[in-house]
């Protein structure tokens, strides 16, 4: 992980553990590796984790999206940014921004509209910001009139807020439970099939309406 230009994930340290396995200077050790239980993975990480927060050493093991890094402690920033430098970082997310990046991580994937309705303002440009920034991305579209982009978080908002996935947000009961009015739904003309063209509606309507007069 120390050589690693990235943080790595379950699947990604597999891969080197095999990859590794076949070098044809692999030890015994390497060649033991090659087919570890994901649950033995996972428990060599999480105890690698303990040891160095017990440790307190000036970084630590973290598991963000799903992927694991080393990651310095922020109490030693001053003295990074003596060796390092500072590298510019977007500016931080407003409050607006926030709560509309909140409403869309805990009742995703969720329309536009439906995030409005929650918020009670508009929110394009809100939701333009978050985009540009790749917090949120389109998931899909709704089962309702005019078919909508659906909106989800990505991997990089989990890896934003620290967190290893969406089952970790804090609990916001609250907002999960608020009501939100749905339109409707398509009409089809068969199941399976595409929303039936205005020609074939009207011609529905016509037919269910007043009989046709009957010649004498």
């Amino acid at each position: 992980m120390f050589s690693a230009q990235k943080p790595l994930s379950g699947k990604e340290f597999r891969d080197v553990l095999a990859n590794a396995a076949d070098q044809e200077d692999a030890n015994a050790t390497a060649r033991s590796l090659r087919k570890i239980e994901d649950s033995d993975l996972n428990e060599a990480l999480e105890r690698l984790s303990r040891e160095h927060e017990e440790a307190k050493r000036s970084y630590r093991l973290v598991c963000a999206a799903g992927a694991w890094q080393f990651v310095t402690r922020p109490e030693f920033a001053p003295w990074l940014k003596v060796l390092v430098g500072v590298k510019a970082r977007p500016p931080r997310l407003s409050q607006q921004a926030l709560e509309t990046l909140a409403i869309i991580a805990y009742r995703q994937p969720i329309t536009r509209a439906e995030v409005e309705q929650i918020r009670g303002v508009n929110v394009d440009g809100t939701m333009q910001t978050i985009m540009e920034r790749a917090s949120i991305e389109v998931v899909g579209r709704a089962e309702v009139v005019g078919r909508p982009p659906t909106y989800g978080t990505t991997p990089l908002f989990l890896e934003y807020f620290g967190l290893r996935s969406l089952e970790d947000l804090p609990a916001a009961d609250g907002l999960r439970r608020t009501t939100i009015e749905k339109p409707p739904a398509p009409m089809t003309a068969d199941p399976g099939l595409a929303t039936s063209p205005p020609e074939q509606l009207t011609l529905e309507t016509q037919s269910a309406g007043t009989p046709q007069e009957q010649s004498p």
